[in-house]
């Protein structure tokens, strides 16, 4: 399964449990997308959201017990879209990004795929 016209594309990971990590980082390359970046913690996070080039981010919004939103701020400055992981639902999101896209964890390789490909045509 690969996202038609989109496959080829970065992709900053924001994840603090590492075997999730892995896991979506293998759930992106089996969709055709390339890991620019990916961090465990909100410091790395802040990181290379300011220094990495990537076309989308995906980012879990509790890491390590801290809220992603510094990070989603710098990304949403850089005019980049971005997807947040939860496994709160979306009362967990902050409130200021409560219109961006989540996904509910655990969540299988086609929604994951459906998600991205609306972040990035802009839906």
């Amino acid at each position: 399964m690969t996202a038609t016209g989109l496959s080829g594309r970065s992709v900053f990971l924001v994840e603090d449990e590492v075997m999730i990590r892995m896991m979506v980082a293998d759930m992106l390359e089996e969709l055709g997308y390339k890991v620019a970046a990916e961090a465990g913690d909100i410091t790395e996070a802040m990181r290379l959201a300011q220094s990495t080039e990537f076309d989308l981010a995906i980012l879990d919004v509790n890491v390590n017990g801290k809220v992603i939103s510094p990070v989603a701020d710098v990304i949403k400055a850089k005019g980049c879209p971005f997807i947040f992981a939860t496994g709160y639902g979306s009362s967990g999101l902050p409130e200021q990004y409560r219109d961006r896209p989540a996904l509910q964890k655990p969540f299988q390789l086609d929604a994951l795929g459906k998600t991205i490909e609306a972040a990035l045509r802009g839906g």
